[in-house]
Formats: C-alpha cells, structure tokens, sequence
C-alpha cells in the first residue's frame, strides 16, 4: 500500500514539517488521554455516585416499612420527591447528545433500580428520577436531585488543562526545533546561492551532524573558489602569451602579397575565434561579480549593438521588472553566443524576455533548421559541432556557444532549455535565470 497521495498535503518547507511532526503526535496523544480518562473516570466516577444516590432514594422508598416519614428523609437528603400520574412519566430517558456523563447515570440507574420508569436530563443542574410507587394504584413518584451528586464536578478542567498545557508544550518544543532548525536553513540558504555565484558569509552551528556538513560545506567552496582563482590567473597569463604570437603572424602575413596573405588571414581569424571561444568557455563567469542591473535596458543594449554590427536580430517582447541581481558581461556573453548561433544557422533572429515571480528568460528563436530533440542534450556538451543538422554556409563555430550559455544560466540558478520556434520554425533557446 502507498501514501504517495499524502504528499501534496505534507508541507514542502523544513518549518512545516517539523511542525507537523511535532503537533501530530501531541493532538494524537491528547485525544487518547481524554478517551481513556473519560471512560475510566469519568464513567467510573459517576457509576460510583450514582450508585450512593441510588440507595439514598432505597432509603426513601423504605422509611414507611420501618415507621418514618419519607418526606423527613427526603428533607435530610436534599431530595425533593412528588407523587405524579403515569401520564405524567417521560416516555423514555432525556439526555442531551453532548452529555458523555449522562449515559453513565442513566445505565447505572436502569442496573440497579426495578423500578424505574425514566430518567431526564433534560436540566443540566437536576436530575429527575422517576420510579413506580410501591401501591400500583398511587402512579409514579419523582425524585429530583442537584446533578453534582451523580457527576464529577467541573469536567472541563481536563480539557482546558490540556489545551493550556498542551500549547505550552508545544510552543516550547517548537521554539528548541526552530533554534535546531535554523542551522540547516541558513546552511540550505547558503549553499544556495553559492550555486548562484554569491558568497555569503557561514558560520557552522547547530547540532554536530550539523556542524560537519557545514564545515563541509565551507571546505568545499574553498576548493572551488581557489580553483577558480587559479583558473583565472592562468588564463590571464595563457591569454597574453596567445595574442602576442598571433599579433606577430597577422604583422609578417602583411608582408606577403594578397594572393597568398588571404587563404592565410582565414586560418589566422578562425584560430582567433577558436582561442576567444576557449578563453570565454574556461572564463566562464569568474571574471564578473553579481550586480543589480535592469535586464530590459541590457538586452536592448546587446541587440543594438548586434544591429550595429549588421545581424539580423529584433527584439520583440519585454517584461516590466525592477532589477535583477546577475552578472552582467557574463549574460551578455551568453545571448551575444545564442543570437550568434541564431544568425549562423539562419537569417534572422528574434529576442524577448519575460518574467516570472521566480525568475526571468530570455528566449532567442531563428529560422534555421533547429536541432533535433535527440540532439539537443549532445549540443549542450562542449566542443560538440552538430553541423550535418545545422548549416554551414555561414561558417561553422567551435562547438561552445550553447555551452558558454548554459554554464552562464546554471551560475545564475537557471538553466538553457532548447526547443522548437513556434514563431519562424527554428531553434528556440530559453536562457532562464533565478531571481
């Protein structure tokens, strides 16, 4: 048997799970207390006075046998007691249906009295006993008592006490669970945004299972940020020793006449697009540190600039949204490679950017041929050239773009999700970022 349609009852957040936690097994074990206290006190209880009060009203209906006035008797027992017609006796037993005690005075009245006819609860502080009188000719007689002589008296202090007692409880234990709690949030909080490219500061608390994957956690973004800073440098120092070689060929091909300069020019451009395409890939966003920027104003700067340079792209949708926190050169860099791959493989480009209360995309679609669904994992890889599916015309890359895209979408918490155009028929690139 499965529970699995349990689940999207169960709260999704840590707090609200832990609360759940807490609060089930309290109301559980409150509902069973009070079931087993009622039955066993409570019934208990009032079997045992209503038993006293039945042998009061023995003791009532005896006095005539013995020589005494049942009226004296009654007196000294606080029962008031009257003699009534048949006609005037209850059909059957009043109790209301909210009345749990009630049920355990009538029984125990039926068990040990004969002669009863009735009993009504109808009162909530008496209780009317009706009973056949000793001469059939006589009726019936009624006996009317203060209910607190049947029952506990205030019943309901069990349930305030554990309401009362019970909240407290909980507040205290939910209070000690959100101090155990916080560590594992600002840990989860964290670790979040590092996958975001921030760096918050952390501290490891908390429980010492707690401690150790926080501990871990640090030591691990140490690692990667040392990483990346060496990767830096050395790309830094691997950038300049490549372009001084390069500047020399381009000098001395210049020297040569334009017949042979040319085919040699091409090769030297190409390695010049192969080694910024490295150099962006390895660069990755390392270079650019997360700032508040107006998304709207940045992709109208890098269509312009597009437009400028004689690509055929249009931007034809934005959203209304304040600023967003990202690394601006770095998306530049990944819709400058998206509108790139848009306009090599097809003849127009389109851009928009919509918003969602999680986060933002940025969609670039051509008319080119697309790429298959069974490609497109593949294409996202680096150094991966589908160009039997894409065409060649207009010069092939290095098999980075998509890559440099979705390395940029995941240090931003998104993802580059491709797919079909619905627009012109061609790819549809959705470079989606968290906000």
């Amino acid at each position: 048997m499965t529970f699995g349609w349990l689940k999207r009852y169960v709260p999704r957040g840590l707090y609200g799970r832990a609360a759940l936690i807490l609060i089930l097994p309290v109301v559980a074990l409150q509902l069973v207390v009070s079931v087993v206290f009622i039955q066993r006190h409570f019934e208990g209880v009032t079997e045992q006075m209503t038993g006293a009060i039945s042998r009061e009203l023995d003791l009532i209906q005896g006095a005539v046998a013995v020589g005494l006035d049942p009226g004296e008797i009654a007196a000294r027992l606080d029962v008031q007691q009257q003699s009534l017609p048949l006609s005037a006796v209850p059909p059957d037993h009043i109790r209301p249906w909210y009345d749990l005690s009630g049920r355990a005075v009538i029984a125990t009245l039926a068990r040990l009295r004969p002669d009863l006819l009735a009993v009504s609860l109808a009162d909530d502080k008496v209780v009317r006993v009706y009973s056949a009188a000793t001469e059939p000719a006589a009726g019936a007689v009624e006996y009317a008592f203060g209910r607190e002589r049947v029952s506990a008296s205030n019943p309901h202090q069990l349930f305030v006490n554990m309401v009362v007692f019970g909240a407290l409880m909980t507040a205290i234990a939910y209070v000690y669970l959100r101090n155990q709690l916080r560590p594992v949030t600002t840990l989860a909080k964290v670790a979040a945004a590092f996958g975001r490219g921030q760096h918050l500061p952390y501290k490891p608390a908390g429980a010492a299972e707690v401690r150790a994957a926080g501990q871990a956690f640090v030591d691990m973004r140490s690692r990667i940020e040392r990483q990346i800073e060496q990767r830096t440098l050395m790309l830094s120092g691997v950038s300049h020793d490549l372009r001084t070689p390069l500047t020399r060929l381009r000098l001395g091909l210049s020297l040569l006449d334009e017949a042979e300069r040319a085919p040699l020019e091409r090769d030297l451009a190409e390695m010049q697009k192969m080694i910024e395409g490295f150099l962006d890939f390895a660069r990755g966003t390392a270079e650019d540190a997360p700032e508040a920027v107006d998304p709207i104003a940045l992709i109208h700067s890098i269509v312009d600039d597009a437009q400028r340079a004689g690509i055929a792209v249009e931007l034809v949708e934005t959203a209304e949204l304040g600023p967003v926190s990202l690394r601006p050169l770095a998306v530049r860099r990944a819709v400058e490679n998206l509108i790139g791959n848009a306009v090599r493989y097809g003849h127009r480009a389109e851009v928009s950017l919509t918003a969602t209360s999680r986060g933002l995309c940025i969609r670039v679609e051509d008319d080119g041929p697309g790429i298959p669904a069974e490609q497109r994992a593949e294409a996202l890889r680096p150094f991966q050239r589908l160009d039997a599916a894409r065409n060649q015309d207009r010069g092939g890359g290095v098999g980075l773009g998509l890559s440099i895209a979705a390395d940029v979408a995941r240090a931003h918490g998104g993802a580059l999700r491709l797919g079909d155009s619905s627009r012109l028929g061609g790819l549809q690139a959705d470079l989606v970022i968290a906000r």
